[in-house]
């Protein structure tokens, strides 16, 4: 007795159709026994797709779906989402009913002369970051945080505008008064433990601390050297940019702060390329600010000013074939601070000195065709402002002047210094450095300098 509800006979018929004879008993319902096992589990698999798709109703693309699961070739012909329907023909009384699907006669000429079907797209996966080293990247899969922030500000302007009343019966506009009040909560969530909050208390206290020179140093230390430390780096890069803000009238604080940028950068256990742009505005400040420290004749904000710019070169020459764009808007941000005559000199200094960090090109293209214009107004300084005023402006001559120095060809072909100057060398000078940097070139008397800058002109 037959233990399948598959007849043997019928595996028996099918194996004739391939053209196997004499198939014996044992051997068909084998065959049967295994092919109920295969059709239970396609049924199965097909059950779960239906399931999952919230139906009650099992469908051709959920056996295509199964198939597909099992590695098994799929049914062709059968691509309609509707259930198969199946006509019942009864053949008399004490037989069996006959099934059979009712099939549409097609015109073939129909089919031949109609225009092909689109390919249907099939399921496919694909892979994007959603955050690197805790920072999102910028692409079309991720939302920004301008959307989110837009998002939230719009919803909140309507409901006020609007002044839809809520269950309490307050108005919308009493609950979200503005958009200010609106909280947007970030998407992840970065959970530190204890010893790393308490590493973080104690360096920001260290650094921000005047009266511990030894405790200070031994934070810059750890952010220089320590390896644990790739999880606090965005709160480190948080906490300097608040505190370059809140401290700009204490530049021993500020001198710490650039101290702490340069230690992140020099750890090579710290990976602080995603964070480039956030540590780039607090040296900025530290360059262009209009006053560091408590102002009047102080002068160490300069050392302040050249250390920042020092950090920013390294900055630029490090990430700059990274993010192609860094240089361009650096250079454009310090080439607009050099350029505008109602800054203070001090701001003139930061920018001078960052754009000669940015190379000899930046220096050629950028500082020289504007150094008669900038003299002009050194000079108004220099006649009419107060001392202060006039220590400044000759800190940006002495600034424009090192720059200068820095287009000096230190490999020129043949020997420079040992060739005679053109008797009207004070005259072309005046022409595109100004008086007042040419009066220093000759008092400089450096032929090698002067002759480069000749050819510059030319």
């Amino acid at each position: 007795m037959s233990l399948t509800i598959w007849n043997t006979d019928s595996i028996k018929d099918l194996a004739e159709m391939l053209g196997i004879g004499n198939l014996g008993d044992d051997v068909a319902k084998a065959i049967a026994m295994d092919l109920e096992y295969r059709i239970h589990q396609i049924i199965q698999e097909a059950i779960k797709f239906m399931r999952h798709s919230k139906r009650r109703v099992l469908t051709n693309s959920d056996i295509s779906a199964a198939l597909r699961t099992l590695n098994v070739e799929p049914l062709y012909g059968f691509n309609s989402n509707e259930p198969v329907v199946f006509n019942e023909a009864p053949l008399g009384p004490g037989q069996s009913s006959l099934y059979y699907l009712d099939d549409e006669e097609i015109d073939f000429e129909k089919v031949i002369n109609a225009p092909l079907p689109k390919i249907p797209r099939d399921i496919t996966y694909t892979a994007h970051w959603l955050a690197i080293e805790g920072v999102q990247p910028t692409i079309p899969q991720n939302p920004t945080t301008a959307d989110h922030s837009g998002a939230g500000g719009d919803w909140s302007a309507k409901a006020g505008a609007a002044g839809v009343k809520s269950a309490g019966g307050k108005s919308t506009s009493d609950v979200f008064p503005s958009a200010d009040n609106v909280e947007v909560k970030p998407l992840v969530r970065h959970v530190l433990s204890k010893e790393l909050q308490l590493y973080f208390e104690r360096i920001a206290n260290a650094l921000l601390s005047d009266s511990n020179a030894e405790l200070r140093n031994a934070a810059l230390s750890s952010l220089r050297t320590d390896p644990g430390l790739h999880q606090l780096l965005p709160y480190f890069i948080i906490f300097l940019s608040d505190s370059v803000t809140q401290n700009l009238s204490n530049h021993n604080v500020l001198k710490t702060l650039m101290q702490m940028a340069w230690s992140l950068l020099d750890n090579p256990n710290l990976f602080v390329e995603p964070y480039i742009h956030q540590l780039i505005p607090p040296i900025l400040t530290c360059m262009v600010a209009k006053y560091l420290g408590p102002g009047g004749l102080d002068t160490e904000h300069y050392e302040l000013r050249d250390f920042a710019a020092y950090l920013l070169g390294i900055i630029c020459d490090r990430f700059g074939d990274v993010y192609y764009t860094l240089k361009p808007r650096v250079t454009r941000t310090l080439l607009k601070a050099f350029l505008d005559n109602t800054k203070p000199f001090t701001t003139h200094y930061g920018a001078i000195i960052g754009l000669k960090t940015m190379g000899k090109e930046a220096i050629r293209v950028l500082i020289v065709p504007n150094i008669k214009v900038y003299e002009l107004l050194v000079i108004k300084a220099l006649e009419k402002g107060t001392p202060q005023e006039k220590q400044e402006a000759n800190r940006c001559i002495n600034a424009l002047n090192d720059a200068l120095h820095m287009l000096k060809d230190d490999h020129p072909v043949g020997n420079a210094e040992s060739e005679q100057l053109p008797p009207n060398t004070r005259g072309l000078l005046e022409k595109t450095y100004g008086i007042l940097l040419t009066e220093k070139l000759m008092e400089e008397n450096d032929a090698l300098l002067i002759k480069t800058l000749l050819d510059e002109v030319h």
